[in-house]
């Protein structure tokens, strides 16, 4: 295969990377917008007989919980962000300190990679040649672009996700009868929840059962003891 064959399918592979990674993040978000909107939809459905008192508490559950995902986010990769950005710049005054030292450390990386001694301490050398800050950022600190996210972007991807994920049992308690409205909510919870189980074992490549399990097994706890705890509610107004 030639260079030019073999970049093209890089090219082609980076995108595809790059949309897995942030599938899954935003099939995570609409996972946690379902299953904790769900739980206090039924918690409090459990405990009440007034639709309004239960859309009420949905929305204030799932405007809640889509502020408090998209700033937990956007803080956590900002410090991600902050400790690879100042991890460059320590590498960066290494590199100009001690050259020399940073080419051997690069080279050894290599070496211990599969390569030769020789053939290491080439590569290291032509990488160096070509941007050695690069090739250490890559190499030694493993940052590459697909690795480096930002962080507002992140942030509002995970909230929208959220949001989309927990409009379902907010319209479940708008317009669906208020009898039984938890085994209704808890249906269509687990259904959802199972459709985006299979989406993120088929993006990541994992076994769907166990994903189905998974999510089957901790949805149901997490709704169950919310509902529990409702009927103690309900009992004790």
């Amino acid at each position: 295969m030639d260079k030019k064959s073999t970049d093209l399918d890089t090219s082609l592979d980076k995108p595809y990377i790059e949309r897995s990674r942030w599938l899954r993040a935003a099939v995570l978000g609409a996972n946690d917008g379902i299953l904790s909107t769900a739980s206090i939809a039924i918690g409090v459905a459990a405990g009440s007989d007034t639709r309004d008192f239960i859309v009420f508490a949905t929305l204030a559950g799932l405007v809640a919980g889509a502020v408090s995902m998209t700033a937990s986010k956007f803080v956590s990769v900002s410090s991600q962000t902050d400790t690879e950005n100042a991890e460059i710049e320590r590498e960066k005054k290494e590199l100009e300190e001690m050259p020399n030292l940073e080419l051997l450390e690069l080279a050894g990386i290599y070496e211990k990679r599969g390569l030769a001694k020789e053939t290491a301490l080439q590569v290291a050398r032509e990488f160096t040649e070509k941007d050695a800050l690069a090739a250490h950022v890559r190499d030694e600190l493993g940052i590459n672009e697909i690795s480096q996210v930002k962080p507002l972007q992140s942030a509002l991807a995970s909230g929208a996700a959220f949001v989309l994920g927990g409009s379902l049992p907010l319209i479940v308690t708008i317009f669906l009868p208020e009898k039984s409205m938890e085994y209704t909510l808890y249906g269509s919870a687990i259904f959802s929840l199972i459709i985006l189980g299979i989406v993120a074992a088929k993006t990541g490549g994992s076994n769907i059962w166990k994903a189905i399990f998974r999510i089957t097994f901790w949805g149901t706890l997490a709704m169950g003891l919310s509902a529990l705890v409702g009927h103690f509610f309900g009992m004790d107004a």
